[in-house]
């Protein structure tokens, strides 16, 4: 698989709904999955398996909405997301789900089989966290793409000869009487050459990540450790290291990944903006706090807790957008969007710091996430919330030490201060819903962080690398309960308060639409 993007895998995608893991992923595998059908889809049968997370999460965290919207072509930040079942309907395509029991290792699994009048194919996907994905076959045949490259596959007889074709990778799968040809490249296999083939078919999947995989990546590092021992004496930034990281892995310059993430910070303002400002959304377990919040801090009605306070505003504002559907940005994940954006761009406004200082201390972020998610991963149902909101936390504290202007080592003991505090957290949602306790989360999340980074500054000592932390991490989920990971079968999630919320959110979409399948 391609190797970490900030703009792929940490920062972003930009988006709606709940959870990227679930909404974001999902579209983006039915967006892979449009493109088998050339876009001509009748039928869509989707299966989930009976021991992974979808059985349970699949309509209330958004798994539905993205897939639908994917199979219509839609982006991830599309307007009618929300309303994308009514939308599949009307585009006359059935749809049915099913859970079965095939043991699929992976706890975001997507068995889809599709079908028009004239062929049916198979796709087997996994959401991976954050909103990345990997189809691991098509038609049976065990084959790997990320939605980086154009993939051209092309179903040729069993006994066709080996071909050179210009691409920056040509893999054959054969299995039987079956043959695919998946050629990766920066464009699809030109029309001539195809013709020239005489292919039984063939399929053209778009990429659906913002930063283009390419072959012959040579990137700078890929841990901590390898950046650190690189770098060495220099003590170059942390967002400079970044910048430095990105223009290896994207093939972009400074000034275009500069430019990239300065309208991440103002989409993301503009997000608070709203938040604030209010919010609506019926299928949703909290309603609008975050003005009264406002408005009690600026009476000088709440307790002194100075910059923090408006970490806590911005935190919860972002955390309303995400529940009512509008724009967010998944840094690293949609449970964990407020944590790391709040902390930032609220210190940065408080230090009266531009857009350009709120995009470097989000680069710096985003090259402590690429560590992460190299090393392990983003998503709550692999590592519970301690992926999502241990990783915001971590790297929201490397953020707030570059705003203040603090060293590479700082920002690094920061970061890893900051995750050491949130190992063990479980993900647990209250009505099977991203709000609460997510929305408690993200403000622990940033309040570490922010602490995180004044013993940072303070030259506190975080004994532990952060490379090891993120391993230890990592050995905790492999250890933690399949009820704890964003399952809704353990902690908050089954508590009698919590059920009662499910059952009256679930009566309240009955009686609005008269079908609980709508």
């Amino acid at each position: 698989m391609s190797p970490v993007s900030i703009f792929n895998d940490v920062i972003g995608p930009v988006m709606r709904g709940p959870s990227s893991s679930h909404c974001a992923a999902a579209l983006r595998i039915g967006r892979l999955a449009r493109d088998l059908m050339d876009g001509e889809i009748e039928q869509v049968l989707v299966e989930f398996d009976r021991s992974g997370s979808l059985p349970t999460t699949h309509d209330s965290q958004g798994s539905d909405m993205g897939l639908f919207g994917g199979l219509l072509g839609w982006d991830a930040d599309d307007e009618r997301l929300p309303n994308s079942d009514q939308a599949l309907q009307q585009a006359g395509i059935a749809l049915r789900i099913e859970t079965v029991d095939v043991g699929d290792p992976h706890p975001n699994t997507y068995r889809l089989t599709l079908s028009n009048s004239s062929e049916q194919h198979s796709l087997i996907a996994i959401s991976t966290g954050g909103g990345m994905i990997e189809v691991l076959s098509i038609d049976g045949l065990t084959l790997q793409m990320d939605g980086g490259y154009h993939e051209t596959l092309l179903w040729l007889p069993k006994d066709a000869p080996e071909l050179d074709l210009e691409a920056d990778e040509v893999i054959r799968h054969s299995s039987g009487e079956t043959t695919i040809l998946q050629v990766k490249a920066q464009t699809f296999l030109a029309t001539e050459v195809i013709s020239q083939l005489r292919p039984l078919a063939a399929k053209y999947l778009a990429p659906v990540l913002p930063v283009p995989s390419r072959k012959n990546m040579q990137l700078p590092f890929d841990s901590c450790t390898a950046m650190l021992e690189l770098d060495a004496g220099n003590h170059t930034p942390l967002w400079q290291l970044a910048i430095d990281y990105e223009r290896h892995r994207g093939g972009i310059g400074e000034e275009e990944i500069l430019a990239k993430m300065v309208d991440i910070v103002r989409i993301l303002r503009k997000s608070i903006a709203s938040g604030i400002a209010g919010t609506q959304y019926e299928d949703r377990v909290l309603h609008h706090q975050s003005g009264k919040f406002q408005d009690l801090m600026n009476a000088g009605r709440l307790l002194d807790g100075g910059a923090l306070n408006r970490v806590l505003l911005y935190v919860t504002a972002l955390m309303e957008v995400k529940s009512s559907m509008g724009i967010i940005v998944a840094a690293p994940t949609a449970g964990a969007c407020a944590a790391l954006p709040g902390a930032v761009i609220a210190m940065a406004e408080s230090m009266q710091l531009d857009e350009m200082e709120m995009a470097k201390a989000m680069l710096a972020a985003g090259l402590i996430g690429v560590f992460i998610s190299t090393r392990w991963t983003f998503a709550a149902e692999v590592g519970g919330c301690q992926a999502e909101g241990g990783s915001a936390s971590c790297m929201a504290a490397a953020a707030l030490v570059t705003l203040a202007g603090g060293t590479r080592d700082q920002a690094i003991a920061a970061a890893s201060m900051a995750f050491q505090s949130m190992l063990g957290l479980i993900c647990d949602p209250i009505a099977n819903r991203v709000e609460a306790p997510c929305l408690g989360k993200n403000i622990m999340a940033a309040s570490n962080a922010l602490s995180c980074a004044n013993l940072a500054l303070a030259d506190f000592d975080p004994l532990i690398p952060l490379d090891q932390v993120i391993d230890a991490a990592k050995a905790v989920s492999d250890r933690m309960p399949r009820e704890h990971r964003c399952t809704s079968l353990g902690g908050l999630a089954v508590t009698p308060a919590s059920l009662a919320i499910e059952k009256r959110l679930t009566e309240l979409k009955i009686s609005r639409c008269g079908s609980c399948s709508c």
